[in-house]
Protein backbone atom coordinates (compact mmCIF):
# COMPACT_ATOMS: atom_id res chain seq x y z
CA UNK A 1 0.00 0.00 0.00
CA UNK A 2 1.22 3.36 -0.81
CA UNK A 3 -0.11 6.80 0.70
CA UNK A 4 0.75 10.44 0.01
CA UNK A 5 0.77 12.32 3.45
CA UNK A 6 0.32 16.07 3.38
CA UNK A 7 1.70 17.85 6.10
CA UNK A 8 3.90 20.40 5.08
CA UNK A 9 4.56 22.60 8.16
CA UNK A 10 5.72 23.80 10.78
CA UNK A 11 8.70 22.22 12.37
CA UNK A 12 6.64 20.96 15.38
CA UNK A 13 3.59 19.71 13.33
CA UNK A 14 5.95 17.92 10.76
CA UNK A 15 7.46 16.34 13.91
CA UNK A 16 3.99 15.37 15.44
CA UNK A 17 3.39 13.28 12.49
CA UNK A 18 6.01 11.17 12.86
CA UNK A 19 4.04 8.44 15.82
CA UNK A 20 0.93 7.77 13.73
CA UNK A 21 3.42 6.59 10.86
CA UNK A 22 4.77 4.23 13.02
CA UNK A 23 1.39 3.22 14.02
CA UNK A 24 0.38 2.71 10.22
CA UNK A 25 3.85 0.67 10.02
CA UNK A 26 3.17 -1.75 12.57
CA UNK A 27 -0.48 -2.25 11.32
CA UNK A 28 0.17 -2.72 7.89
CA UNK A 29 3.08 -4.61 6.99
CA UNK A 30 4.26 -2.96 3.39
CA UNK A 31 2.75 0.62 3.46
CA UNK A 32 4.79 2.82 2.71
CA UNK A 33 4.28 6.78 2.60
CA UNK A 34 5.68 9.53 0.62
CA UNK A 35 5.35 13.08 1.77
CA UNK A 36 4.68 16.99 0.90
CA UNK A 37 6.84 18.85 3.22
CA UNK A 38 7.88 22.52 2.75
CA UNK A 39 11.27 22.57 1.87
CA UNK A 40 12.88 23.64 5.47
CA UNK A 41 11.53 20.39 6.83
CA UNK A 42 12.09 18.41 4.18
CA UNK A 43 15.15 16.05 5.78
CA UNK A 44 13.13 15.05 8.82
CA UNK A 45 10.88 12.76 6.87
CA UNK A 46 13.90 10.69 5.60
CA UNK A 47 14.99 10.16 9.47
CA UNK A 48 11.34 7.75 9.43
CA UNK A 49 11.78 4.20 7.71
CA UNK A 50 8.21 3.95 6.67
CA UNK A 51 8.97 6.97 4.23
CA UNK A 52 10.20 6.61 0.52
CA UNK A 53 9.98 9.73 -1.21
CA UNK A 54 9.99 13.17 0.45
CA UNK A 55 8.58 15.77 -2.17
CA UNK A 56 9.34 19.12 -1.17
CA UNK A 57 7.15 22.38 -1.97
CA UNK A 58 7.69 25.99 -0.94
CA UNK A 59 4.45 27.33 -0.33
CA UNK A 60 5.26 30.54 1.87
CA UNK A 61 8.26 31.39 -0.64
CA UNK A 62 5.67 30.69 -3.62
CA UNK A 63 3.14 32.90 -2.51
CA UNK A 64 5.94 36.06 -1.91
CA UNK A 65 6.32 35.55 -6.02
CA UNK A 66 3.80 33.43 -7.91
CA UNK A 67 4.31 34.54 -11.46
CA UNK A 68 8.27 33.68 -10.72
CA UNK A 69 6.98 30.18 -9.04
CA UNK A 70 4.94 29.22 -12.24
CA UNK A 71 7.73 31.01 -14.91
CA UNK A 72 10.56 29.22 -13.18
CA UNK A 73 8.90 25.48 -13.21
CA UNK A 74 8.71 25.04 -9.64
CA UNK A 75 5.23 24.45 -10.04
CA UNK A 76 5.06 22.02 -12.70
CA UNK A 77 7.89 20.16 -11.37
CA UNK A 78 5.93 19.85 -7.75
CA UNK A 79 2.75 18.58 -9.83
CA UNK A 80 4.85 16.26 -11.77
CA UNK A 81 6.42 14.69 -8.78
CA UNK A 82 2.76 14.11 -7.05
CA UNK A 83 1.68 12.41 -9.88
CA UNK A 84 4.70 10.08 -10.65
CA UNK A 85 3.71 7.65 -8.30
CA UNK A 86 0.15 5.69 -8.16
CA UNK A 87 -1.37 6.09 -4.49
CA UNK A 88 -3.63 3.97 -2.91
CA UNK A 89 -4.57 6.84 -0.48
CA UNK A 90 -4.07 10.88 0.08
CA UNK A 91 -3.59 11.54 3.72
CA UNK A 92 -4.34 15.59 4.76
CA UNK A 93 -3.15 16.00 8.43
CA UNK A 94 -2.93 19.60 7.80
CA UNK A 95 -6.60 20.42 7.79
CA UNK A 96 -5.73 23.73 6.41
CA UNK A 97 -6.81 25.48 2.94
CA UNK A 98 -3.30 25.03 1.46
CA UNK A 99 -2.57 21.87 2.51
CA UNK A 100 -6.25 20.47 0.82
CA UNK A 101 -5.58 22.64 -2.08
CA UNK A 102 -2.10 20.11 -3.12
CA UNK A 103 -4.60 17.23 -2.89
CA UNK A 104 -6.25 18.35 -6.47
CA UNK A 105 -3.10 17.46 -8.39
CA UNK A 106 -3.20 13.90 -6.89
CA UNK A 107 -5.32 10.73 -8.75
CA UNK A 108 -6.50 9.06 -5.12
CA UNK A 109 -9.31 9.26 -2.72
CA UNK A 110 -7.55 12.16 -0.33
CA UNK A 111 -9.22 11.43 3.30
CA UNK A 112 -9.05 14.53 5.79
CA UNK A 113 -10.23 15.68 8.82
CA UNK A 114 -14.29 16.89 8.70
CA UNK A 115 -15.32 20.32 9.17
CA UNK A 116 -16.02 20.04 12.65
CA UNK A 117 -12.50 18.56 13.51
CA UNK A 118 -10.06 20.82 10.73
CA UNK A 119 -8.55 23.95 11.47
CA UNK A 120 -10.04 25.68 8.66
CA UNK A 121 -13.38 23.86 8.19
CA UNK A 122 -13.66 24.74 4.25
CA UNK A 123 -10.66 22.29 3.72
CA UNK A 124 -13.12 19.41 4.20
CA UNK A 125 -14.74 20.08 0.97
CA UNK A 126 -11.73 18.86 -0.63
CA UNK A 127 -11.95 15.55 0.71
CA UNK A 128 -13.92 11.95 -0.45
CA UNK A 129 -13.47 10.80 3.25
CA UNK A 130 -13.88 13.11 5.97
CA UNK A 131 -13.40 11.88 9.22
CA UNK A 132 -13.87 13.27 12.70
CA UNK A 133 -11.53 13.72 15.35
CA UNK A 134 -12.29 14.96 18.71
CA UNK A 135 -10.95 18.45 19.21
CA UNK A 136 -9.24 19.47 22.90
CA UNK A 137 -6.28 16.45 22.32
CA UNK A 138 -2.52 16.86 21.85
CA UNK A 139 -1.37 17.25 18.18
CA UNK A 140 0.22 13.71 17.93
CA UNK A 141 -3.02 11.42 19.35
CA UNK A 142 -5.19 14.03 16.78
CA UNK A 143 -3.00 12.98 14.21
CA UNK A 144 -2.74 8.98 15.29
CA UNK A 145 -6.54 8.87 15.61
CA UNK A 146 -7.02 10.07 12.10
CA UNK A 147 -4.52 7.69 10.49
CA UNK A 148 -5.91 4.76 12.30
CA UNK A 149 -9.21 6.05 10.96
CA UNK A 150 -8.48 6.57 7.21
CA UNK A 151 -6.30 3.73 7.11
CA UNK A 152 -8.53 1.13 9.07
CA UNK A 153 -6.58 -0.26 11.98
CA UNK A 154 -7.30 0.02 15.55
CA UNK A 155 -4.94 2.75 17.45
CA UNK A 156 -2.40 1.26 19.34
CA UNK A 157 -2.50 2.16 23.21
CA UNK A 158 -0.25 3.93 25.19
CA UNK A 159 2.34 6.54 23.99
CA UNK A 160 3.38 7.03 20.09
CA UNK A 161 6.68 6.04 19.18
CA UNK A 162 8.66 8.63 16.90
CA UNK A 163 10.15 5.23 14.85
CA UNK A 164 13.23 7.69 14.53
CA UNK A 165 17.11 5.86 14.33
CA UNK A 166 18.59 7.89 17.09
CA UNK A 167 21.69 5.73 17.61
CA UNK A 168 22.88 7.08 13.89
CA UNK A 169 22.57 11.06 15.21
CA UNK A 170 24.87 10.17 18.41
CA UNK A 171 28.77 10.41 18.52
CA UNK A 172 29.71 7.26 20.68
CA UNK A 173 31.14 7.32 22.98
CA UNK A 174 30.18 10.78 24.29
CA UNK A 175 32.25 13.28 25.14
CA UNK A 176 31.78 16.22 27.95
CA UNK A 177 28.18 15.91 29.51
CA UNK A 178 26.06 18.90 28.52
CA UNK A 179 22.47 20.82 27.93
CA UNK A 180 21.46 22.32 25.10
CA UNK A 181 19.57 25.53 25.85
CA UNK A 182 16.61 25.95 23.47
CA UNK A 183 16.28 29.47 23.47
CA UNK A 184 14.70 30.37 19.71
CA UNK A 185 11.26 30.54 19.16
CA UNK A 186 8.40 32.75 17.21
CA UNK A 187 6.14 34.65 19.28
CA UNK A 188 7.53 37.51 21.37
CA UNK A 189 5.42 36.21 24.42
CA UNK A 190 6.72 32.73 23.68
CA UNK A 191 10.46 34.11 25.18
CA UNK A 192 12.10 33.12 28.94
CA UNK A 193 13.59 36.71 29.30
CA UNK A 194 17.65 36.83 28.63
CA UNK A 195 17.93 37.91 32.17
CA UNK A 196 16.80 34.25 33.59
CA UNK A 197 18.63 32.17 30.97
CA UNK A 198 21.72 34.15 32.47
CA UNK A 199 21.21 33.28 35.99
CA UNK A 200 20.25 29.60 34.27
CA UNK A 201 23.40 29.37 32.54
CA UNK A 202 25.62 30.27 35.66
CA UNK A 203 23.47 27.93 38.21
CA UNK A 204 23.98 25.01 35.62
CA UNK A 205 27.68 25.74 35.68
CA UNK A 206 27.99 24.94 39.34
CA UNK A 207 26.63 21.25 38.50
CA UNK A 208 29.78 20.87 35.91
CA UNK A 209 27.80 20.81 32.86
CA UNK A 210 28.79 22.63 29.77
CA UNK A 211 25.80 24.06 27.78
CA UNK A 212 25.25 24.65 23.93
CA UNK A 213 22.96 27.21 22.15
CA UNK A 214 22.29 26.56 18.48
CA UNK A 215 20.59 29.90 16.84
CA UNK A 216 18.80 30.26 13.42
CA UNK A 217 18.81 33.25 12.70
CA UNK A 218 21.00 36.86 13.01
CA UNK A 219 18.94 37.78 15.75
CA UNK A 220 18.89 34.22 17.71
CA UNK A 221 22.76 34.05 17.24
CA UNK A 222 23.56 38.09 18.78
CA UNK A 223 20.89 36.13 21.72
CA UNK A 224 22.87 33.42 22.39
CA UNK A 225 25.55 35.19 22.41
CA UNK A 226 24.52 37.70 25.03
CA UNK A 227 23.35 34.67 26.91
CA UNK A 228 26.82 33.23 27.33
CA UNK A 229 28.76 36.79 27.63
CA UNK A 230 31.57 36.15 30.59
CA UNK A 231 30.78 32.03 31.27
CA UNK A 232 33.34 30.04 29.72
CA UNK A 233 31.07 26.78 30.14
CA UNK A 234 28.68 27.87 27.62
CA UNK A 235 29.01 28.43 24.08
CA UNK A 236 27.28 29.77 20.71
CA UNK A 237 27.60 26.89 18.47
CA UNK A 238 28.35 27.58 14.50
CA UNK A 239 24.93 27.71 11.87
CA UNK A 240 23.87 24.30 11.62
CA UNK A 241 21.52 22.44 9.13
CA UNK A 242 18.19 20.78 11.00
CA UNK A 243 20.46 17.15 11.05
CA UNK A 244 23.17 18.97 12.61
CA UNK A 245 20.83 20.56 15.63
CA UNK A 246 19.50 16.76 15.70
CA UNK A 247 23.10 15.20 16.17
CA UNK A 248 23.85 17.75 18.66
CA UNK A 249 20.19 17.45 20.55
CA UNK A 250 20.56 13.68 20.41
CA UNK A 251 24.10 13.88 22.13
CA UNK A 252 23.03 15.89 24.94
CA UNK A 253 21.88 14.67 28.70
CA UNK A 254 19.13 17.32 28.72
CA UNK A 255 17.37 20.14 27.12
CA UNK A 256 15.66 23.12 28.42
CA UNK A 257 13.49 25.15 25.59
CA UNK A 258 11.10 27.17 25.21
CA UNK A 259 7.62 26.33 23.06
CA UNK A 260 9.71 25.84 19.77
CA UNK A 261 9.59 23.36 17.24
CA UNK A 262 13.36 22.59 18.16
CA UNK A 263 11.95 21.24 21.61
CA UNK A 264 9.64 19.22 19.53
CA UNK A 265 12.56 17.62 17.70
CA UNK A 266 14.43 16.83 21.12
CA UNK A 267 11.67 14.92 22.70
CA UNK A 268 11.26 12.70 18.91
CA UNK A 269 14.95 11.95 20.04
CA UNK A 270 13.92 10.75 23.47
CA UNK A 271 15.85 14.14 24.67
CA UNK A 272 15.32 14.61 28.58
CA UNK A 273 13.74 18.19 28.45
CA UNK A 274 12.30 20.53 30.27
CA UNK A 275 9.74 22.88 28.17
CA UNK A 276 9.19 26.57 29.15
CA UNK A 277 5.42 27.47 28.59
CA UNK A 278 3.62 31.37 29.50
CA UNK A 279 1.17 32.08 26.92
CA UNK A 280 1.24 28.70 25.35
CA UNK A 281 -0.95 25.66 26.73
CA UNK A 282 1.16 22.30 26.46
CA UNK A 283 -1.60 20.06 27.09
CA UNK A 284 -2.49 20.56 23.06
CA UNK A 285 0.83 21.90 21.65
CA UNK A 286 3.67 20.33 24.70
CA UNK A 287 6.33 18.47 24.25
CA UNK A 288 5.23 14.67 23.58
CA UNK A 289 7.37 12.14 24.23
CA UNK A 290 9.59 9.98 27.25
CA UNK A 291 10.86 12.42 30.26
CA UNK A 292 9.12 15.71 28.99
CA UNK A 293 8.60 18.32 32.02
CA UNK A 294 6.62 20.64 30.98
CA UNK A 295 6.02 24.03 32.82
CA UNK A 296 3.22 25.80 32.71
CA UNK A 297 2.97 29.26 33.99
CA UNK A 298 -0.05 29.92 36.35
CA UNK A 299 -0.14 33.69 36.17
CA UNK A 300 -3.87 34.84 36.20
CA UNK A 301 -4.41 35.40 32.31
CA UNK A 302 -2.41 32.14 31.00
CA UNK A 303 -2.19 30.73 28.37
CA UNK A 304 -3.65 33.49 26.82
CA UNK A 305 -2.66 32.18 23.04
CA UNK A 306 -1.54 35.87 22.25
CA UNK A 307 1.88 36.77 19.89
CA UNK A 308 1.33 40.29 21.72
CA UNK A 309 1.35 40.14 25.60
CA UNK A 310 -1.67 42.73 26.67
CA UNK A 311 -1.11 42.38 30.40
CA UNK A 312 -0.80 45.54 32.06
CA UNK A 313 1.39 45.75 35.33
CA UNK A 314 -0.32 46.47 38.52
CA UNK A 315 1.75 48.33 40.81
CA UNK A 316 2.09 45.44 42.89
CA UNK A 317 4.04 43.74 40.10
CA UNK A 318 6.38 47.14 39.48
CA UNK A 319 7.30 46.87 43.36
CA UNK A 320 8.16 43.13 42.91
CA UNK A 321 9.10 42.77 39.33
CA UNK A 322 12.16 44.20 37.02
CA UNK A 323 9.67 45.29 34.07
CA UNK A 324 12.61 46.26 32.12
CA UNK A 325 14.06 42.35 32.16
CA UNK A 326 11.16 40.12 33.29
CA UNK A 327 8.86 40.33 30.46
CA UNK A 328 6.70 38.55 30.04
CA UNK A 329 5.49 38.68 33.60
CA UNK A 330 3.97 35.22 33.17
CA UNK A 331 7.50 33.89 33.23
CA UNK A 332 8.17 35.61 36.31
CA UNK A 333 6.41 31.67 37.87
CA UNK A 334 9.01 30.19 36.15
CA UNK A 335 11.97 31.64 37.11
CA UNK A 336 15.62 30.38 37.15
CA UNK A 337 15.85 28.87 40.50
CA UNK A 338 12.57 26.65 39.65
CA UNK A 339 14.09 25.44 36.96
CA UNK A 340 17.09 24.96 37.57
CA UNK A 341 16.28 22.88 40.47
CA UNK A 342 13.98 21.17 37.97
CA UNK A 343 16.84 20.70 35.69
CA UNK A 344 19.17 19.31 38.01
CA UNK A 345 16.63 16.54 39.12
CA UNK A 346 16.59 15.20 36.03
CA UNK A 347 20.37 15.15 35.10
CA UNK A 348 20.38 13.05 38.23
CA UNK A 349 17.81 10.55 36.97
CA UNK A 350 19.97 10.66 33.92
CA UNK A 351 23.05 9.46 35.92
CA UNK A 352 21.39 6.60 37.34
CA UNK A 353 19.44 5.35 34.50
Amino acid sequence: MRVLLIKTSSLGDVIHALPALTDAARAIPGIKFDWVVEEGFAEIPTWHPAVGKVIPVAIRRWRKNLWKTITSGEWKRFKQSVRANKYDLVIDAQGLLKSAWLTRYVKAPVAGLDKGSAREPIAARFYDRKLAVARGQHAVERVRQLFAIALGYDLPKGLGDYGLNVERLVELPRKNAYVVFLHGTTWDTKHWPESYWRELTERVGYLGVGIKLPWGNPLEKARAERIVAGFKHAEVLPKLNLAGVGKVLAGAQACVAVDTGLGHLAAALDVPTISLFGPTNPGLTGAYGKLQIHLGSDFPCAPCLQKKCTYQPTAQDARQFDLKRELPLCFTRLNPERVASRLSTLLMAEELR
